[in-house]
C-alpha cells in the first residue's frame, strides 16, 4: 500500500468526501480488504449501495481489487492509500475547489466526532483511557508556525509507525491532528 495520495482536483476531492465512501475508504484502510457486502453489513447499507460507491473510489484510484484473496462470488477491495491530501490553497483557487475544502473538513469532523462518541472507556485498558482524547490549545502563532507543526507532527507520527510496526498491545488508532485561525472580531 502507498502512503499517500495527493489529490489536486476538486472534483476527485468531492468524489471521496461523499459520507459513506469516506466511511468505506476509511473501513478499508484500516481494517483491510473486504466485500461490499461485508462493508455494507458494517455501515447499514444494502450491498448495492456499497458496491455503487467502491465503483466510483475505484475509478478515482482511491481503491483497488484484492486479487490475493479474491473469494470467487464477490470482489474484495483494498484501500490503495493509506492517506488522502490536498493542498487547501491551491484548491481553495476556484469556487469548486473552496466548496470542496469546506465539505472535506466537515467530513473529518463528522470523523472526529464519531470516533469521540464510540470511544467506551470501560472496554479499555486504564493507560488507554489516560492518553485518550482530544486537546485543544489556544495561542498565537503566524501561518509559517502552523505549517512546522503540521509538517513535524506527520514527522514524528510516521516514526512512531515504523517503531511500533507490529507491537503487539498496538490497535489501530486515529490521529487527529487540525490548525485554524479564531474568526476575526471587530475591536470594539
Amino acid at each position: 500500500m502507498e502512503y499517500s495520495y495527493k489529490i489536486s482536483d476538486p472534483q476527485v476531492l468531492k468524489v471521496v468526501a461523499h459520507p459513506l465512501r469516506v466511511r468505506l475508504l476509511g473501513l478499508l484502510r484500516t481494517d483491510g480488504p473486504a466485500t461490499a457486502s461485508e462493508l455494507g453489513r458494517r455501515v447499514g447499507e444494502s450491498s448495492g449501495s456499497t458496491s455503487y460507491h467502491l465503483r466510483e473510489l475505484f475509478k478515482y484510484g482511491f481503491i483497488e481489487e484484492d486479487d490475493e484473496r479474491r473469494d470467487g462470488r464477490e470482489r474484495r477491495w483494498r484501500a490503495r492509500h493509506r492517506y488522502t491530501s490536498w493542498n487547501s490553497r491551491e484548491l481553495s483557487d476556484t469556487p469548486e475547489g473552496r466548496e470542496a475544502v469546506k465539505i472535506m473538513r466537515l467530513r473529518q469532523a463528522e470523523v472526529v466526532r464519531r470516533v469521540v462518541e464510540e470511544f467506551d472507556e470501560s472496554a479499555w485498558s486504564p493507560e488507554w483511557v489516560e492518553v485518550a482524547g482530544v486537546s485543544d490549545h489556544f495561542l498565537q502563532l503566524p501561518p509559517a508556525a502552523v505549517g512546522e507543526f503540521m509538517t513535524r507532527t506527520e514527522e514524528i507520527l510516521r516514526e512512531l509507525a515504523e517503531r511500533y510496526a507490529g507491537a503487539p498491545d498496538a490497535p489501530h488508532v486515529q490521529i487527529f491532528v487540525g490548525g485554524f485561525p479564531r474568526a476575526r472580531t471587530e475591536e470594539p
